[in-house]
């Protein structure tokens, strides 16, 4: 069975998105106009720098995700939408995701099919580990999912990208988690970012 991996960005303070997220800022008052440039500047400005880490992102057999990760649709699905990475998404792969919203399966270019799970978290994994076989299976975020799924002890490791910079208020990593035991495994430091991963202890 593949571990369960979780790879998120995140401020110096833990925050991985700022308050007041839109359509137009999606990762609201993050520092850098509500884009997350400055939370990924690591993977965009010097990827050069961490080639295995980005590769790692979308490296898994099956992905799951957050409803506001989705995208910025709130309540029924009004309106069409497939994802803020367009028609052919970095995943190739099945992605879940968590939504209190029935909808029926959406398939995209490239191998990535969005499944819309509305029987919460323990559901979502059991699917994933079906769609993966023997594979990893990437929690993608946001930080309030990943935050479930620690809180569950359904994640085996956490890799970190740690930026330089405090956000001050947002949507934070571990808030509401309690206690974790964790287990350094690596730390890595690059141009505007230290990568550490941990192994989650049972």
């Amino acid at each position: 069975m593949g571990k369960v991996v979780c790879g998120i960005s995140i401020s110096l303070d833990g925050y991985s998105a700022g308050l007041d997220q839109t359509e137009e800022r999606p990762f609201g008052d993050d520092g850098s106009g509500g884009t997350g440039e400055r939370l990924h500047a690591w993977m965009f400005e010097t990827p050069e720098e961490s080639p295995e880490e980005i590769a790692q992102m979308t490296a898994a057999k099956a992905f799951i995700m957050g409803r506001n990760m989705f995208g910025p649709v709130r309540g029924e699905w009004d309106r069409e939408w497939n994802g803020w990475w367009g028609p052919n998404p970095p995943y190739h792969a099945p992605v879940f995701v968590l939504t209190h919203h029935a909808r029926e399966p959406q398939p995209m270019e490239g191998g990535t099919t969005y499944t819309f799970v509305t029987d919460g978290i323990e559901s979502a994994l059991a699917q994933a580990r079906e769609a993966a076989g023997d594979g990893e299976i990437a929690v993608m975020g946001g930080a309030t999912t990943v935050n479930q799924f620690l809180a569950a002890g359904l994640i085996d490791e956490l890799r970190l990208h740690i930026t330089p910079f405090t956000m001050g208020a947002g949507t934070r990593l571990f808030e509401g988690v309690g206690q974790l035991n964790l287990e350094q495994v690596s730390v890595r430091a690059a141009t505007g970012v230290t990568h550490v991963v941990y192994r989650v202890l049972r």
